[in-house]
């Protein structure tokens, strides 16, 4: 049987644009998350948002992220992107110059891992090796009888689906004799533009926390309450005990997500919203955040800023102007020549 390829610590992705953008020990950058309006029913409010993603890449923000769900649940609510995530980052890549592209997440249960690893190759060479890949086992019931897939099993078919997937782009690919397949003598092209793709693992997936510090590139996690130090507090032990299952230590990055609603007056207290769903603060205070995050060991935040009540290109001046300076991207190496 043949060795599972691992997670990779910083090392492996040195030369990796979206990485090196966004990821650095005792360092937290910021990411905007799409959708900028949430669908309800109307494809208008997603008019001009990729024109709104170039001016966040110029401002100067680590990442942009989309959300992967195949099929909208009128009894979820919430439609996410619309939009397939691989198709519009390749979009967006168009639209950008340096900003890192991000999925939260690619629902790694559903899809199968030869169509993932092609989309996902693809889509770093387009970009520049831009993509840092979020990765999920899946979170809508419904989803999973429609493609043929028990839902119960989802955690076990993640798991099998991340190890075909990394066998596919090894940089020496062996023959795969998987429970999702069997492949011998043919590859799969393209190559990711630094020779590999990193892998955030969304919560758990149902994996067990040895699993996550044996095979996740990072770690992906809701934050806690937000209102208050005490989910940050929460959240350091969870990120602490994380990394003590990292095999041999070394850096990997942690990241976690927030909407908010930015009120127009900086000294707003940080208020929770729909029953903790949205944050309500000031500026002040989602620098509080912030900083409390980072002393946590959290290394990237993405914030959404669908619910937020101003329009969000005015949000996202605030933001640049007043709190990214406190947050930078990275510089890291550049994107790779896009030539194609």
């Amino acid at each position: 049987m043949h060795t599972t390829p691992c997670g990779a610590n910083a090392a492996a992705f040195a030369h990796h644009p979206g990485y090196r953008r966004m990821f650095a020990p005792d360092q937290l950058t910021l990411g905007i998350f799409l959708p900028l309006r949430f669908y309800d029913g109307d494809m208008a409010v997603l008019q001009g948002q990729a024109q709104l993603v170039s001016e966040i890449d110029r401002l100067g923000f680590a990442a942009a992220w989309v959300r992967d769900v195949p099929l909208f649940d009128p009894a979820f609510g919430d439609a996410g992107q619309v939009f397939d995530p691989f198709t519009y980052l390749a979009y967006l890549a168009a639209h950008t110059r340096r900003i890192a592209l991000v999925t939260g997440s690619a629902i790694f249960a559903l899809r199968h891992p030869i169509d993932l690893a092609k989309a996902a190759a693809t889509l770093d060479c387009l970009s520049g090796g831009r993509l840092v890949l979020g990765i999920a086992s899946g979170d809508r019931p419904v989803e999973f009888p429609a493609y043929g897939v028990d839902h119960h099993s989802r955690g076990e078919r993640f798991a099998q689906s991340v190890d075909y997937f990394r066998r596919l782009l090894a940089e020496h690919p062996r023959p795969i004799d998987s429970p999702l397949g069997q492949l011998s003598t043919a590859r799969l092209l393209p190559r990711p533009a630094s020779g590999r793709i990193p892998l955030v693992v969304t919560g758990s997936s149902r994996q067990s926390l040895q699993w996550l510090g044996e095979h996740a590139d990072g770690w992906l996690t809701y934050p806690d309450a937000t209102h208050n130090i005490l989910g940050p507090r929460r959240l350091a032990e969870k990120i602490r005990a994380w990394r003590e299952a990292i095999p041999g230590g070394g850096f990997r990055p942690h990241m976690t997500n927030e909407w908010i609603d930015l009120d127009d007056d900086p000294h707003y207290p940080r208020t929770p919203q729909q029953g903790g769903y949205v944050l309500r603060t000031g500026r002040h205070g989602l620098v509080d955040l912030l900083g409390e995050w980072r002393e946590a060991g959290v290394n990237h935040a993405a914030l959404g800023v669908q619910m937020a009540r101003r329009p969000a290109q005015e949000v996202i001046q605030e933001l640049a102007e007043e709190v990214l300076p406190l947050f930078p991207a990275l510089a890291g190496p550049g994107p790779h020549a896009q030539g194609w």
